[in-house]
């Protein structure tokens, strides 16, 4: 289940580029809150706190109160954009959520117990994570922070795939219903002789 992340955020009463950039001097970062019933909102946070916020998985996968104006409004990122080289969020974009209303999301993917599995042990066989993250469908509710997939019996030649993992309740991987061709591999462990001759091939 998402845990309860608040963030407090005021609104934004100047707008365009010449405002916005006064407003990054000055140590506050601008973005918006749209969606649900409302209209969308112009806001202004402060950069420290979402800087420090940023670092952490459930900032992007996670449902985050809003404190405006003394509301807590619940909302989910969906845009954030950094200075290419600088350390500085310029803008966040933030979408409302219904709790009774399926949500599409991504998720981050944590793999364990890989060092403890026949495939981790072996020193001839790479194991590849070809998917770091996963789009999901659920409820607000059942929205989780991360989802783990437990590479403890992977042994060489395996392949793990997205109809593999095991899902929190309520939650579902809405490419799964396109067909196979969308059960991508998530998880490869390349047998000593597959990754010799795909370094062979690579080779010529």
């Amino acid at each position: 289940m998402a845990k309860s992340h608040e963030i407090k955020v005021a609104r934004r009463d100047v707008q365009g580029k010449g405002a916005s950039r006064r407003l990054r001097h000055a140590g506050v970062v601008p973005g918006i809150v749209y969606g649900g019933d409302r209209e969308p909102a112009m806001v202004e946070f402060n950069h420290n706190e979402i800087w420090l916020a940023q670092h952490n998985d459930w900032f992007y996968s996670s449902i985050i109160g809003l404190n405006l104006d003394g509301q807590v409004q619940k909302v989910l990122l969906r845009d954030i954009q950094r200075h290419p080289y600088k350390q500085l969020i310029m803008h966040l974009d933030f979408q409302r959520v219904n709790e009774n209303e399926v949500l599409h999301a991504t998720v981050p993917l944590h793999f364990i117990n890989e060092e403890v599995s026949p495939a981790g042990k072996a020193a001839d066989v790479a194991v590849t994570h070809e998917l770091k993250e996963v789009n999901i469908a659920c409820l607000p509710g059942n929205l989780p922070q991360s989802i783990e997939v437990d590479l403890a019996e992977l042994k060489a030649g395996d392949i793990i795939y997205l109809s593999q993992i095991k899902l929190p309740a309520g939650v579902e991987i809405p490419a799964l219903k396109l067909g196979k061709d969308h059960d991508d591999a998530v998880v490869i462990a390349k047998a000593p002789t597959a990754a010799a001759e795909e370094d062979e091939a690579a080779a010529e």
